[in-house]
């Protein structure tokens, strides 16, 4: 391999980029491990990496899969992406209940601090804001598509208060529910 070309897949290693995860594996001399391009785990130096074109050179050539980054296990970005989806199925099931980080860290047996870094880190963004946004994406599905009472719309989005269930959404949205029932009737 050239100098430029491995320059620019330890910049990838350096970036923890998840865009060659499953393209490559890295090889680590000094541990006799592979990882994914994009596992967490200390950076290597640049002279104690080696890159393989698939899992099973990494393997033939002696070293065994990293058990931070897995990449033997199926899914092009890892554990954290699976994380992240876990949850993000999760809130769509449950959307409509009172969903709290420990409730998702349960369900999925896992510490809550660890998976909203890791879900922030993968989806830049949280588990909390992602519950609020697929509430208000359903309520205003609810309320362009349906003459059901505000009151029940808000319930069934998880809210328990419609008064709270009004001061979100206009937060969120930049209008009440029934300003945007209006303006979604008239398109």
């Amino acid at each position: 391999m050239d100098d430029t070309l491995f320059q620019s897949v330890y910049e990838t290693i350096l970036q923890r980029d998840t865009r060659y995860d499953g393209r490559y594996y890295i090889g680590i001399t000094s541990t006799g491990i592979f990882c994914r391009p994009s596992c967490r785990s200390r950076i290597p130096k640049p002279e104690n990496v080696k890159i393989y074109g698939s899992i099973e050179e990494a393997l033939q050539a002696g070293f065994r899969a990293c058990k931070r980054c897995r990449p033997e296990q199926p899914g092009e970005h890892g554990p954290d992406a699976q994380i992240a989806f876990a949850v993000n199925e999760l809130i769509k099931r449950r959307y409509s209940e009172p969903l709290t980080l420990g409730d998702i860290g349960a369900e999925l047996k896992m510490s809550p601090y660890h998976l909203q870094r890791v879900f922030k880190r993968v989806t830049g963004t949280t588990p909390s804001k992602q519950l609020l946004q697929i509430r208000m994406e359903e309520a205003k599905r609810l309320l362009a598509s349906s003459e059901q009472p505000i009151t029940d719309i808000a319930a069934e989005v998880g809210f328990r208060s419609p008064s709270h269930f009004t001061s979100v959404f206009h937060k969120t949205v930049g209008c009440t529910p029934m300003e945007y029932r209006e303006t979604a009737g008239a398109r």
